[in-house]
């Protein structure tokens, strides 16, 4: 599914409010979907250009159930719903509705996380005084190992950002 920025919606959007030429036509001139320039359309009349800069969000369950009462209400479609209340994914309030139909409101509440993992424990878990000698031997060898690789690690990082700040300051020519 492509992408479309802000400016080009408005655009296609604010042609198919200004001018005489269908929705069909728009959508071929600019080989878009007719029911993708039908939506651009009808989300510029109910909230003009405000309506394109939408940011990410996260539904949760009060607003989730609004919808679909809003809907039940008002006899909205899936599609009128997500314009109206500038919902991004246009699939959304379908999945919402069947969840609901399936199991009610707890269906449409946000699944639990899942349980931590513990973390590991250090590589050595007993003292250096109950350790055999290979077992010494074998620690510091995975010790050196293990500061070897951070430090390039850091050195990589470090001429990163380097590259990247010699990228930003302006040449002086």
């Amino acid at each position: 599914m492509n992408r479309y920025d802000a400016r080009f919606k408005l655009q296609v959007a604010k042609e198919a409010c200004k001018t005489s030429t269908s929705v069909k036509a728009i959508a071929r001139r600019h080989g878009l979907e007719f029911s993708t320039v039908r939506r651009w359309v009808a989300t510029y009349r109910l909230h003009g250009w405000r309506g394109f800069h939408r940011q990410a969000r996260f539904y949760d369950l009060p607003f989730k159930l609004a919808v679909l009462e809003k809907m039940s209400q008002d006899g909205m479609s899936g599609r009128e719903a997500t314009t109206y209340f500038q919902i991004g994914d246009a699939g959304a309030v379908g999945r919402w509705r069947r969840l609901y139909a399936q199991g009610g409101a707890q269906a449409l509440a946000p699944p639990p996380p899942p349980p931590r993992k513990p973390m590991k424990k250090t590589r050595s878990s007993k003292p250096p005084e109950d350790m055999s000698r290979d077992e010494l031997l074998k620690e510091v060898a995975y010790l050196r190992a293990e500061t070897d690789y951070l430090k390039k690690l850091d050195a990589l990082i470090r001429e990163e950002q380097a590259a990247q700040d010699a990228k930003r300051k302006p040449s002086k020519d």
